[in-house]
């Protein structure tokens, strides 16, 4: 039962931190229709930004988290206003070419800056820090520190697309981009700041995960597909369903647990040869082929 019960701490934590990844991709989506390919990426900056400010002035990583959103934010709005108003006036074939060639910009950039080796944080005041839950389930302080300021932050986002002025003008855009001109609103400044918002919640999940997670150019990749996963789970522009569907996935990243658990329970000699932590993050691509053959528009899906 030990093993059972950690498992699903750790996944319910981690999914938390993937909740805030996710949050950024389903804001873009939700009000411009395109799909970024760049979005891991973008927390891999952050994942750099938190780990270089907190080595070059000497702080917590954790500190760092209003640098590394406003990295994003400014990383989003440059991105928007240099090269996506440009793709967005041909077919949508050029839009999907257009993030994945930005993907390919950014990672060797970073390739050419910070080189491909990995890099991790040493020093803070929860690193190699852990907490007692009971049960036999230790949490490592990093992670459940950034789980609860992911929820806090993605609690920040939602409170702000959901109970603000320019949050519901956010979602008029999302709904009606024609009809939120008609009413006064400059669909184009929304767009940005939908980029600007995206780029900042997934910058700061990027701080937060670089705490327990080594960045190098590459880790993109991973965190784009999960993310690609979440949102289609949760529903294309659902910042609800992200959430929940992280939660899911973050569940799904510990099937190896779940497999010893099964293994030491039912004590089936075959169990043991299997390999599961090598096909760890196979699930969640299984994952999202199912969801989009079965349900494309998600479990939460809300625009039509």
């Amino acid at each position: 039962m030990e093993i059972l019960a950690s498992s699903i701490v750790a996944g319910l934590l981690f999914g938390m931190v993937l909740a805030l990844v996710a949050l950024g991709l389903t804001i873009i989506f939700g009000v411009m229709d395109i799909i970024n390919f760049a979005h891991g990426e973008f927390l891999m900056y952050g994942m750099y930004t938190a780990l270089l400010a907190s080595q070059v002035l000497g702080v917590d990583p954790l500190l760092t988290l209003p640098l590394a959103a406003l990295v994003g934010f400014l990383l989003g709005i440059a991105c928007y206003k240099g090269f996506i108003t440009y793709i967005l006036r041909g077919p949508m074939i050029a839009q999907l070419l257009g993030t994945f060639g930005l993907m390919l910009l950014l990672r060797n950039i970073a390739l050419l800056v910070f080189g491909s080796e990995d890099r991790a944080v040493h020093h803070g005041v929860l690193v190699d820090k852990s907490f007692e839950m009971g049960m036999g389930i230790i949490v490592p302080a990093t992670k459940l520190a950034a789980a609860g300021l992911s929820v806090v932050a993605f609690v920040a986002v939602w409170l702000l697309m959901n109970r603000t002025r320019m949050g519901k003008a956010l979602t008029a855009t999302a709904l009606n981009p024609q009809g939120a001109r008609y009413m006064g609103i400059s669909t184009e400044k929304m767009n940005a700041l939908a980029w600007g918002i995206g780029g900042a919640s997934v910058t700061v999940a990027g701080a937060l995960i670089v705490n327990f997670w080594p960045v190098n150019p590459y880790v993109g990749l991973l965190f784009t597909m999960i993310a690609f996963t979440i949102v289609a789970l949760g529903g294309f522009g659902s910042v609800p369903g992200a959430f929940f569907a992280a939660l899911v996935v973050g569940l799904i990243t510990e099937i190896p647990g779940f497999w010893d658990f099964l293994t030491y329970t039912l004590e089936l000699d075959w169990m043991y040869d299997v390999p599961m932590t090598s096909f760890k993050y196979m699930w969640i691509y299984v994952a999202y082929f199912i969801i989009m053959v079965v349900r494309p528009r998600g479990l939460f899906g809300w625009k039509h």
